[in-house]
This record gives structure tokens, C-alpha cells and sequence, in this order.
């Protein structure tokens, strides 16, 4: 292999480092402002996903380290900032909740292996080229499990913030648990938290792309110290280990590894999903491309290093993303110096870490949950379509009423019920001519249409197969009974059909056999050449005339009219 070759063959299997090599000066000043700002938002985000996790705060901060650098290389988005989310944070607490307790050495070494079993399901995915998997994910499903994944967030927040004994593991449990016990809360705690989430809903709103998370993490600080409320019953993060997370092997049974596998699985797919809709968000906008099955292996390889360096699942960010967006990013150097940044912190400003109020973690992750329920999109899918608005909400209640992970696959089970439910009854249409206007159309669309009498021009909207094909047969009569006058002509208008499969064409020898029995001639129009030769293999065109298979509507009804004569 050449120079040439190997280097094509090194950047297509790590374009990050490609965009690296090839870095242009004009991007320096928007990288770096986007990664320090982001930096100054991951630093409280992701001290509050460990919590969500049930690792230690710090672990949050140790879990952006190896991945920020193992995506700059492999990832395909130069703008995509990747690290702890919420919902693998949320998923890691559900898979490992039954295993051991939250925070125990036990537990830290289950997520690390956890974020290792996760990696290599992407990685078998990535050499499988399984990316168009997360096309089974629509966007509807997506609104609605993220909105329920938000409320579960929130549920399991609400103890933290009034520092209340909260037994439950599911939401409406939670919530319920909350207001029946708010007469127990700790007032400094529950007052503290309340107060850095008015500060952090008034001031973002106010000042978008300032770093308030960072500026609440600041103000709830000072606030512990100079009240001393952490010897007032506020509790705190606390100690915070020294130095930066070291390489570790997590200790492994095959049972621990048997039982994780199932998790791994449902983790991976909704974090490849999040991920891999996110970079195509900003791909669309900023006019560059993105691969979706290297994305399978970015994110592999960043969960299984993330792994060995005492991490746990990770994904990637929206709202990181659109900060560093917003702030010019234009290659994953912003990531790069977000992470520097992040070690100077653990390095030198461990004390006042140490400090931080957990209610102020509690209301930060409530506040960030607040962001995944998009009620815009609830409101303009309701305007659109029902049945989507419904398919949303139907998701929402699904991951709060199951385990999130039974939730996933209702999404997706759901996502691939819609669309069948379109290709088995789509819209159909009978063609006819409106006046003063060119071409055919569909007679329900226009008043005053009329069909060509004798001739009914059918179109399906949907390629023909075992799930409609007796629909089609169905409906296809309906239409000619709903004829006034005697019909002499089917033509079947077959533009939405790039392929059919054996059903359709047997139920296609049945039409014309029953069309044949009321003398109704059986015809084609508009038939692709790839559909031509499937129709060929199967035999049906020995049973119809090529003289009744027509290039256009136009010649079709030339030949209508020339038969009438």
C-alpha cells in the first residue's frame, strides 16, 4: 500500500483527525471561546449526570476526559460535543440499580464495565453498518421519549432538592412521595434549591449564552461557605479524590457481564440515536456532512476507553453543542479545550468543588431536564397530524409507566407500527381532468373533476407488498364501482412503485382476472424499468399484453381513445 493509500485509508477511518490536520486559522478565536464557555457549562452539567448515573459527582468530570479526545480523532461532526447526558445517565442508574449501591466501588466498577459493554455493541454495529437503525427511531418517538425521559429525571431529583427520603423508583410514585412528605423537607436545602433554579431559568433566558450553570455553581458555593450551611444539614458534594481517573480494568464475573448485556444494548441505541441526530441537526445547518455508522464507531470507541479510565456510558450533548455553535466552533478543537480545561479544574480547584450543595446539582438537572421537553414540537405535531401527536404522547407515558429500557422498545416497536400502518393503507387516488388546469388530478381534491368515461386512471401511493396488497385489490374495485359510467379500462398508475414483491404479484394476476371476467381491460402506466424486469421474473408479464403497459398517462389514454374508435 502507498503513502497515498494508507493516508486515505488512516483519514477515512479517523476524519476528525483529518479536519485536525487540516486546521485553519480563522476557526482559532471561535473554538476556543466556544470551548471555554463549554467547559464552563459541562464542569456542573456533568457533575450532575455522575450523580444521575450514581457514581461520584467527580466521576462525571472524569467521564469527558477520554472520550472528548477518542471523538476529535474517529468522530464524523467537527461540532458535536460528546461526554455524559442525561439519558445514558439515567438508563446506568436503572441497569445497575439491582446489581449494587449507588457510589460503592461495586457499582463504579459495574458502570465502567457497563460503558466497556457498550462500546463494543457499537463497534460490532459499526463493522455490521447498522447506522440506518436509528432511522427506526421517527422524530415524534423521539420527542415523546425524550419528554419521558426528562420527567424521569425530574422525579428523581426531587428528593435531592428538599433533601427528602424518597422510596420510589418510578416517576408518578416519586412525585407523589414529594408532595406527601414536603412537610419533611430540610428548609436551607429546599429554599437553596428553589433559588438556583429561579436563578438559572431567569438568567439563561436572559443571557443565553452566558455560563450561568457555572455562575450558580459559584453563587451556591459562596453561599455554603459563608452561611456554613453544610454544617446546617445542606449536604455537599465533599471531598473530591485528587489528580485525574487512572487506568483501571473493571473486575467481571460472567454473570455480571450476562446481565449487563441487555442494558448495553438499549444504552447504545438511544445514545448512538441522540448522537447521531444531533450531528445531523447541525450538519443540516452549517452545510457539511456527517457518516452515521462512523459515528457507531466514534461513539464505541469513546464508551470503551471510557471504560478502562473508571467511566461510565456516555453520549453526546445537544445542549453543549448548541452552546459551542453558537460561539463559532468549528472542529472538535473546541472539545479539546473544553477538556484542558477541565483538568485545571480538577487539578487546582478541588476545595470549592468540594463545597457545591447537592440540591444546586439536584436543580441543575432539573433545569436541564426542562430543556428535553420540547412542548413546541408537541403543539406542531398536533398541528400537523394527529396520529404523530398521539404517537409522542403514547411514547411519553410508555418509558414513564415501564422500565426505561421496555420503554426503547416500545419507540421503536411503535416507530416501525406507524410506518407499516402507511404503507398498508396510504392514500390512494382516482385521476381525472379539472378545468383550466393541465394534467390529471385527483377527482376528490378538485370540484368539478370528472374522469374520462370508461376509463378509471388508478394510483396507489405506497410500492406494493404482502401488507396492502388486499387493500389495494379492495380499493382498486371500489374505485371502478364508484364509477357512473360503464368502465371498459383499468390503468393502474404505478409511480410510487420502484419495487413489488411476489403477494402483490399474485394479487395483480387476481385483479386482472376479475377484471378480465367483467370485460374490464387490464393496463399499466408509468412502469420503472427495475419494476418491468421484477414483473418479467415473475411471469405476469406472459399473462398481460406489452401493448398494455404504457411509458406515460398521455399514451395510455392515446390508447383508450384509439381503442374507442
Amino acid at each position: 500500500m502507498s503513502k497515498t493509500q494508507t493516508r486515505n485509508f488512516v483519514f477515512i477511518l479517523m476524519p476528525g483527525l483529518e479536519r485536525l490536520l487540516s486546521y485553519r486559522g480563522e476557526w482559532l478565536r471561535g473554538d476556543v471561546l466556544a470551548g471555554l464557555t463549554v467547559a464552563a457549562y459541562l464542569i456542573p452539567q456533568c457533575m450532575a449526570y455522575g450523580e444521575l448515573a450514581g457514581v461520584e459527582p467527580v466521576a462525571g468530570l472524569w467521564a469527558i476526559l477520554p472520550p472528548i479526545v477518542i471523538y476529535a480523532i474517529l468522530g464524523s461532526s467537527p461540532q458535536l460535543s460528546i461526554g455524559p447526558e442525561s439519558s445514558t445517565a439515567v438508563m446506568t442508574a436503572v441497569a445497575l440499580a439491582p446489581l449494587a449501591a449507588a457510589k460503592t466501588d461495586t457499582y463504579m466498577s459495574l458502570a465502567a464495565l457497563l460503558a466497556m459493554v457498550m462500546g463494543l455493541v457499537c463497534i460490532v454495529g459499526y463493522f455490521a453498518r447498522v447506522g440506518f437503525l436509528a432511522d427506526l427511531l421517527s422524530k415524534p418517538i423521539l420527542i415523546g421519549y425524550m419528554a419521558g425521559i426528562a420527567l424521569i429525571m425530574i422525579g428523581g431529583q426531587l428528593g435531592k432538592i428538599g433533601n427528602i427520603e424518597i422510596e420510589s423508583n418510578a416517576f408518578f410514585g416519586q412525585l407523589s412521595e414529594f408532595i406527601s412528605k414536603l412537610q419533611l423537607a430540610h428548609s436551607p436545602t429546599l429554599i437553596l434549591g428553589i433559588l438556583v433554579l429561579i436563578f438559572l431559568f431567569v438568567f439563561q433566558y436572559r443571557f443565553p449564552n452566558a455560563p450561568i450553570p457555572l455562575i450558580a455553581v459559584l453563587l451556591s458555593t459562596v453561599a455554603v461557605a459563608i452561611f456554613n450551611l453544610d454544617n446546617r444539614g445542606v449536604a455537599v458534594v465533599g471531598e473530591i479524590p485528587a489528580g485525574l481517573p487512572h487506568f483501571v480494568i473493571p473486575q467481571m464475573s460472567i454473570q455480571d457481564l450476562s446481565s449487563l448485556i441487555a442494558s448495553a444494548v438499549g444504552i447504545s441505541l438511544v445514545g448512538y440515536s441522540d448522537n447521531v441526530l444531533t450531528a445531523r441537526a447541525f450538519a443540516n445547518r452549517n452545510n457539511y456532512k456527517i457518516d452515521a455508522n462512523q459515528e457507531l464507531l466514534a461513539l464505541g470507541m469513546a464508551n470503551f476507553g471510557n471504560g478502562f479510565m473508571q467511566g461510565f456510558p456516555i453520549s453526546s450533548s445537544g445542549s453543549r453543542t448548541v452552546i459551542g455553535d453558537s460561539l463559532g466552533s468549528k472542529s472538535q478543537l473546541f472539545s479539546l479545550v473544553a477538556m484542558i480545561a477541565v483538568i485545571l479544574v480538577l487539578l487546582f480547584l478541588r476545595p470549592v468543588l468540594a463545597l457545591f450543595p447537592k440540591s444546586a446539582l439536584g436543580a441543575i438537572v432539573i433545569y436541564a431536564a426542562t430543556k428535553l421537553i420540547e412542548v413546541s414540537e408537541f403543539i406542531r405535531l398536533y398541528r400537523f397530524r394527529r396520529s404523530e401527536f398521539i404517537l409522542a404522547v403514547v411514547t411519553t407515558i410508555a418509558v414513564l409507566m415501564t422500565d426505561i429500557l421496555v420503554g426503547v422498545g416500545i419507540a421503536v416497536s411503535l416507530s416501525v407500527i406507524e410506518l407499516f400502518s402507511r404503507v398498508a393503507r396510504p392514500h390512494d387516488a382516482v385521476l381525472g381532468t379539472v378545468p383550466n388546469l393541465a394534467g390529471l388530478h385527483d377527482i376528490e381534491d378538485w370540484e368539478g373533476a370528472t374522469t374520462i368515461p370508461g376509463l378509471v386512471i388508478y394510483r396507489y401511493d405506497a410500492p406494493l407488498c404482502f401488507a396492502n396488497a388486499e387493500n389495494f385489490r379492495r380499493r382498486s374495485l371500489e374505485a371502478i364501482e364508484a364509477e357512473t359510467n360503464p368502465v371498459e379500462w383499468f390503468v393502474l398508475n404505478m409511480e410510487a412503485n420502484v419495487e413489488i414483491d411476489i403477494t402483490a404479484i399474485d394479487m395483480l394476476f387476481e385483479l386482472r382476472d376479475e377484471l378480465a371476467a367483467k370485460n374490464i381491460t387490464f393496463a399499466m402506466a408509468r412502469v420503472k424499468q427495475d419494476l418491468y424486469l421484477e414483473l418479467e421474473r415473475a411471469g405476469f408479464l406472459k399473462h398481460i399484453s406489452t401493448q398494455q403497459i404504457y411509458p406515460t398517462l398521455a399514451t395510455a389514454i392515446a390508447a383508450f381513445k384509439q381503442h374507442k374508435l
